[in-house]
């Protein structure tokens, strides 16, 4: 077998065990497939390991815990969906494994792949041999190689920049897909599977040995034995769309053109990546850097010597230390880009002036540019199911197998289904409107529209608190008290992880929570609505508990203190942290409500009234309709109460 390189300073350290797991895997291979076999619930941590590769991990219901008793155990499996490509028949394969094998439901992930939960190991070959057979992998979708390659989920068919965003992200997913044979002899007993043709300069790109990028003799030539250090990611986008958060990816790709539309090439960042650990200073969130451009016909090379750089000389000895993000921060960027040239030939080009970036969502009605239309449906937090009368998941069915139309999967966790007729608009609408799914984008709380959480409990081993279960309710109170402070159609951008790994990509939010405690959230501020500043950690350990009372001092002084048209995130950098915490320590909670409404009398301490659940959405629309606090609303309700009462 052929080694990977390791660079001169790492030698003289072990590497991290890991290394030695990918190496003794025969390329992927075991244990993961022996252990398949055996009659278990669950696999070795080795097996896990290799398993990560094939587009899996394993799981443990946390809410099913009991001591002394066997954890519940499940694989989450993960699609590999390049520019979130999910054709109808992948969509209904997805929909009945998660009915038959899974928890009932699906998840988009911010990656813009679809991932199952609940997967027993028994049922795990069945179910991705089911996903390879209806146009879908999960190959390299987790693990130390590169993972989903993103692009903007638009289907504009009459802006070309957005097709070779489509076209180019699909083609170096290709390229740096493992060659191993593991993946189909491990659930196709061997048979490969009929896919779309690799084009042929992806295959010829693969095999070019540009100044030592490849292993001319392995069955990995652009990964080796040991594939990559950690993590590896990739976008793909156009200038000004910034829906794929262009700055945390340790490679990403900007679409040039020529005044025709022709593509003339790339722009190169690189460098980013979100992931941390709490207290381990030597671990942090950073945005990439720009690199250069390169010429259409040398993009591929360019990639193979950016992955070849990291991959000899990438730390293998601390995993902490191991994505790209920390080689260029050590190395600095003009000698990390010297490695890049060496391995490419020649050097890179001056990176091209670009427009201001935007996030963008693309929710509700559009025109694709050919005459037929799509429609982008808001998932909060990713989450396709049914529950109640909102009907998400059997709506998608019922669209996706009367109309067989495909889907594109959004960085936000959002779909856009394409390829409509417009003849078939009115009966698309019906179908949701009748499961309770709302179409109207404007109509969605901006704070939902804007939000994004990772899974965290129960299904999430890293998770230190919740996230996914929590963000709603925690979106209810941050709306309320902003109504409550006359702020009712204030927005921003609030993003929650259970753990500072980071997959919602807090980092980048004007208001992050980053779970630090059962219960407890560092809180990050100073993102920017487009997603071009990096936040900072304001808070370690907030209890979520005190958010009201947390929040409301930096909401008053962000209100008092804005300048026209400012943003939350673009607020808290303009007047510091230190500004923000001395106007918190001088205010006296309630203070603005007493100056608004002075003939209202409050009482200190006074203590909560909760509503049962089912009243709750009803309370909170009145209150966003008549503009006031719920507890005034509460309030009213139980003065009539008692006057009744007394008159009676």
């Amino acid at each position: 077998m052929v080694q990977t390189p390791v660079s001169p300073e790492k030698k003289a350290k072990k590497p991290s065990k890991l290394e030695g797991i990918k190496e003794r895997s025969n390329f992927l291979r075991e244990p993961l497939a022996t252990e398949l076999a055996q009659d278990t619930t669950h696999f070795s941590e080795e097996a896990i390991q290799i398993l990560k590769f094939h587009g899996s991990y394993q799981q443990d219901n946390r809410d099913n815990r009991v001591k002394g008793q066997e954890k519940d155990y499940g694989m989450m499996l993960r699609t590999r969906s390049p520019g979130g490509f999910v054709p109808s028949q992948l969509y209904l394969t997805l929909d009945r494994l998660s009915e038959e094998y899974g928890n009932h439901t699906l998840r988009i992930t911010t990656r813009q792949g679809m991932q199952l939960h609940g997967i027993l190991k028994k049922n795990l070959q069945e179910t991705i041999s089911a996903l390879i057979k209806n146009m879908g992998s999960t190959l390299g979708a987790c693990g130390d190689l590169n993972r989903n390659v993103m692009a903007p989920p638009a289907p504009y068919k009459d802006k070309p920049e957005y097709q070779y965003a489509w076209e180019y992200a699909e083609k170096i997913a290709d390229l740096l897909t493992p060659q191993t044979g593991a993946y189909y002899e491990i659930w196709l007993d061997g048979e490969k599977a009929i896919s779309g043709s690799e084009a042929p300069e992806v295959k010829a790109a693969r095999q070019r040995n540009d100044n030592g990028t490849i292993f001319q003799d392995s069955v990995e030539p652009i990964y080796g034995t040991h594939y990559m250090p950690r993590k590896f990611k990739i976008s793909v986008t156009v200038p000004g769309d910034n829906s794929i958060d262009v700055y945390t990816h340790d490679i990403s790709l900007v679409v040039i053109t020529d005044e025709s539309g022709e593509l003339e090439g790339f722009n190169v960042l690189a460098g980013g990546g979100l992931g941390r650990t709490h207290n381990k200073e030597e671990t942090f969130a950073r945005m990439s850097d720009e690199i250069g451009f390169v010429a259409k016909d040398d993009i591929y090379d360019l990639v193979k010597a950016i992955v070849a750089t990291q991959r000899d000389y990438g730390d293998r000895v601390s995993r902490r230390h191991a994505r790209m993000k920390y080689l260029i921060n050590d190395w600095g960027v003009k000698k990390f880009k010297a490695q890049v040239e060496e391995y490419f030939g020649k050097k890179i080009a001056k990176y091209r002036k670009l427009p201001q970036w935007q996030y963008k969502d693309f929710l509700g009605w559009h025109e694709q540019g050919d005459g037929k239309l799509f429609f982008g449906i808001s998932v909060e937090n990713g989450r396709i199911k049914d529950e109640g009368k909102f009907q998400l998941k059997t709506a998608l069915k019922e669209i996706v197998s009367q109309f067989e139309i495909p889907m594109r999967l959004t960085a936000n966790h959002n779909v856009i289904l394409y390829e409509i007729d417009p003849a078939n608009k009115e009966a698309i609408e019906n179908i949701l409107v009748e499961r309770g799914i709302e179409t109207n984008p404007d109509a969605i709380d901006t704070l939902t529209r804007y939000s994004m959480a990772c899974p965290a409990m129960p299904t999430c081993g890293l998770a230190i608190t919740e996230s996914e279960r929590a963000l709603p309710k925690i979106s209810d109170r941050i709306r309320q008290l902003l109504i409550t402070l006359g702020m009712p159609d204030e927005y921003f951008v609030i993003r929650m992880t259970g753990c500072p790994n980071g997959c919602a990509r807090p980092y980048m939010a004007e208001l992050g929570f980053v779970g630090s405690a059962p219960g407890k959230y560092q809180i990050w501020l100073g993102g920017t609505p487009d997603q071009t500043e990096l936040a900072q950690p304001y808070e370690q350990k907030m209890p979520i508990d005190e958010l009201e009372s947390f929040f409301e001092p930096i909401f008053v002084y962000f209100k008092r203190d804005r300048k026209a048209k400012e943003s939350f995130g673009v607020f808290c950098n303009r007047v510091g942290f230190d500004a923000i915490r001395k106007f918190s320590a001088d205010y006296k909670l309630g203070s603005y409500m007493e100056e608004t409404t002075p003939k209202r009398k409050f009482r200190k301490n006074q203590k909560r009234v909760s509503v049962p659940d089912e009243l709750f959405p009803r309370l909170k629309e009145a209150a966003q309709t008549e503009g006031r606090p719920m507890n005034q609303i509460i309030a009213e309700a139980l003065n009539d109460y008692f006057t009744k009462k007394t008159e009676a």
